[in-house]
């Protein structure tokens, strides 16, 4: 069964109409060196991160100049997981996951085949997104989904599918690449970095066409 990721929470609103609709996991965009409406000083991610309601999991999304950097923003905030947008070696990942003790995720551009092998072994899991030149996700477009399909189908970690997801094609997204989990930002938001507490609702309909979402 899929999962789903909301990214990009700024607001105790957002958060709870994630929640209530039944997003497996959020996530908590900080200290990133992109103009990005997303981008939520260290202290706001680690309060929303601790309104968090348990069984649904916090992601600390960064894009750390070193592997301390994120080691230091993960000990403010306190995620159950960081996901690094960053060019970093294996032994760095290593050393993120063992110094906060959360789950390691590096970001993956979708052509970048090689780096998603290299990763393989030391990952926890995979996000395999269309990012810009930068590193960054939030493009807002998509990428050659049977291509990411055979990608996932080639490694051990678990693949999370992420670039230009929206209520309208997330159904066949899944159905073509059938990742662990969808990762939604910019695809369900009113306005930068608000979100559209309906659009957010369809989304996880859509990606998760068999789980029951309660009524509000």
């Amino acid at each position: 069964m899929v999962r789903v990721k909301i990214c990009g929470i700024t607001r105790s609103a957002d958060l709870r109409a994630a929640v209530d609709v039944g997003a497996d996991a959020i996530g908590l965009i900080c200290d990133v060196p992109v103009d990005t409406p997303r981008d939520v000083d260290p202290s706001v991610a680690a309060d929303l991160a601790a309104e968090t309601p348990p069984f649904v999991s916090t992601t600390l999304v960064l894009m750390p100049d070193s592997a301390a950097r994120a080691v230091d923003l993960a000990r403010v905030v306190k995620p159950d997981v960081v996901q690094l947008h960053a060019e970093f070696d294996t032994e760095e990942l290593q050393f993120v996951r063992a110094e906060t003790g959360c789950k390691v995720v590096p970001v993956v551009d979708a052509d970048d085949e090689e780096r998603a092998h290299e990763y393989d072994d030391v990952a926890d899991a995979l996000l395999v997104d269309s990012t810009s030149d930068s590193g960054a996700g939030g493009t807002g477009e998509t990428h050659d989904w049977e291509q990411t399909r055979d990608l996932a189908r080639s490694l051990s970690s678990p693949l999370i599918l992420a670039g230009g997801l929206t209520p309208e094609n997330v159904a066949e997204a899944v159905s073509t690449v059938d990742p662990f989990a969808v990762d939604v930002a910019s695809g369900v938001e009113s306005g930068g970095g608000v979100k559209d507490h309906g659009a957010v609702r369809a989304f996880v309909e859509n990606a998760v066409q068999h789980r029951e979402v309660p009524p509000q």
